[in-house]
């Protein structure tokens, strides 16, 4: 869903690197997957197509975390309807 985050702390050598990566859009979603040594966040629609795709070496990262949108609807979401008099 919109608002979907994940953070990728990555070890660079004696250097830590963050990433963020976000559901940009309705109806998007973060998969993430690990195995052979890789750590894909992949954006994906709401027909399973991959939009985009982080990889990352599984042995460089050091902390991966969820952040999942709000559910609570924002001033935007919230509509005013009005009946004609």
């Amino acid at each position: 869903m919109k608002g979907d985050r994940v953070e990728v702390v990555v070890d660079a050598g004696g250097d830590t690197r963050t990433y963020e990566i976000e559901a940009t859009r309705a109806g998007r979603r973060l998969d993430i997957t690990q195995g052979r040594g890789l750590v894909e966040v992949t954006e994906v629609t709401r027909g399973g197509t991959p939009v985009r795709t982080a990889r990352f070496m599984a042995n460089r990262v050091i902390a991966l975390v969820e952040h999942p949108a709000t559910q609570e609807p924002t001033a935007e979401e919230i509509v005013t309807l009005r009946r004609a008099a």
